[in-house]
């Protein structure tokens, strides 16, 4: 009996590795699985009560799945790095990007005036921006940063809103009414979901075994010197 050749087969938990299109689906399922977390993940950051920690957390989840997949099942450190790194980048300009981008979509547009912009100092003090809009309803609402309130809105201004049709989202804000996208924004969001999903897939397909790994290192470094007595 081959025992080496049953070793070399054999994945670090001691299960025959997958070959062929099941190495394929698999490879792909933890493609999509780590890309659409993180995808996932930051759109729901931008959604309120409280939902901003969820939103992180399951980014943070599908960044370190992927990390330990592709590193310690898979043996591929340099692919779990840039999943890791990746999957967090990911989930910080997917959030915003999808969220202006489906209100401006399917958002219902409607007309405010600006009654307050200031600038204020957080906890670390950083500064961030604060606005206060009415819109024709009567209805006031408080914006931020992550609504697209800057420090060129100002008090009696007139700015666009465009409202989630669901109400789950805070509107996003523009000083024109223009429903024109991001096309760098999106192009980061889209460039880094293809590099994390493309990366996992990669090495998914090229996983190496602990026995692989030692080979390479015996073949590279040779077998281990023995202590004179």
């Amino acid at each position: 009996m081959d025992t080496a050749g049953t070793a070399r087969a054999s994945g670090p938990t001691g299960k025959a590795a997958p070959s062929g299109s099941r190495r394929a689906r698999n490879s792909l399922f933890w493609a999509a699985l780590i890309a659409g977390g993180g995808t996932l993940g930051g759109f729901i950051s931008q959604f309120p009560y409280g939902l901003l920690y969820v939103g992180v957390l399951i980014v943070l989840a599908a960044a370190g799945l992927g990390a330990a997949v592709a590193g310690s099942n898979w043996n591929r450190a340099g692919a779990a790095a840039i999943v890791g790194f990746g999957t967090m980048a990911l989930g910080l300009f997917a959030g915003s990007n999808l969220n202006e981008s489906y209100l401006k979509v399917l958002g219902e547009r409607v007309d405010a005036v600006v009654v307050e912009a200031r600038e204020y100092a957080n906890s670390k003090g950083d500064a961030r921006f604060y606005c206060r809009v009415v819109d024709t309803s009567g209805e006031s609402h408080e914006l931020d940063a992550i609504q697209n309130c800057y420090a060129e809105v100002a008090p009696g201004g007139h700015v666009v809103l465009f409202e989630d049709r669901l109400g789950g989202l805070d509107p996003w804000m523009e000083t024109t009414g223009s429903r024109a996208l991001d096309p760098l924004g999106l192009g980061i969001t889209g460039g880094l979901f293809l590099l994390i999903g493309g990366t996992m897939f990669t090495a998914g397909q090229r996983r190496r075994s602990d026995e692989d790994v030692h080979q390479k290192h015996l073949r590279k470094h040779g077998p281990a010197r023995r202590p004179r007595e």
